[in-house]
Order: structure tokens, then C-alpha cells, then sequence
């Protein structure tokens, strides 16, 4: 698949990833080592949680997004740089979600001052296999103008 550069954006332009299947492993080998809360942990402390049963890390949900964007088919010239960005969950990933990540392309801005670069904004959603959002990262992405 050929690298993308800015000149290849386009503002409603719309992206869609492969899939990952979670599992409770997973979840409690992530939440183990990077966010040991009970509720990512244990699945007895979590049914009397918020979360109501077992539920991935906010952050391994975007570890995963991550991955499923960078493997995805936009393969942006030089790699995913992040420029900034925000992230929420509104919905709890559990133990057989299978992921996909719909990504869409909000701006699309040359740099003023670096001709050789710009930004895109994008809206990602991670979706369940029930098409249920439980991630929205909107990111800023330095993406390489092509090369002259």
C-alpha cells in the first residue's frame, strides 16, 4: 500500500481498520502491569464496580486503537505522529469485545511556516462488534507534504 501525504487527504475522507478480538487476559495482563485497578484486575471486585463487570483500561482501549490505526489502510509517509489531541470513552470495553476502529478526516492544514508539513485532524471511533462506540480520539497528525 502506498505511504500517504498531505496532498492525499481530503476532509470527509473515512478509514477502516482490521479487527481485535479482546479477551479477559488481556485486559487483566494490560491493567496488571500498567493500570491495576480491581475493576481491570479481578472479576469478582469488578461486578460490584462502577463498570459492573470486568472492563479493559481506557488506556489499553487506545493501545489497541493505536495498533489498528498504524496497521489500518492509512498508512501515512513517515508514520502516526501525534500532534495532540483529546479522548473519551463513553462506553466500557469488556472481555470477546472485537474491535474496529472508522476514522474520519476533519482538516486538512499545511503549515505556514514548514512547507514541508502539515496537520490533519482526525476523528477516530473504536466500535464494539455491536457497533457501539467506546472510544472517540479526535487527533492532530504532522503528516509530510510529498517530496518535490
Amino acid at each position: 500500500m502506498a505511504e500517504l501525504y498531505l496532498e492525499d487527504f481530503a476532509v470527509g475522507q473515512r478509514f477502516i481498520s482490521a479487527t481485535h478480538r479482546i479477551d479477559a487476559d488481556q485486559i487483566k495482563a494490560f491493567a496488571s502491569r500498567f493500570d491495576p485497578q480491581p475493576f481491570h484486575t479481578d472479576d469478582i471486585a469488578a461486578q460490584t464496580s462502577f463498570f459492573k463487570g470486568l472492563a479493559a483500561s481506557g488506556w489499553h482501549t487506545a493501545a489497541i486503537t493505536m495498533s489498528l490505526l498504524v496497521k489500518s489502510d492509512m498508512p501515512i509517509a513517515g508514520g502516526l505522529i501525534g500532534a495532540g489531541g483529546e479522548i473519551t470513552w463513553p462506553r466500557p470495553t469488556r472481555p470477546d469485545d472485537v474491535l474496529q476502529v472508522e476514522s474520519e478526516i476533519l482538516a486538512v492544514t499545511p503549515s505556514r511556516s514548514r512547507p514541508e508539513r502539515g496537520t490533519i485532524t482526525v476523528r477516530s471511533e473504536t466500535k464494539n462488534q455491536n457497533g457501539e462506540v467506546l472510544q472517540v480520539l479526535t487527533s492532530k497528525m504532522l503528516v509530510w507534504r510529498k517530496p518535490t
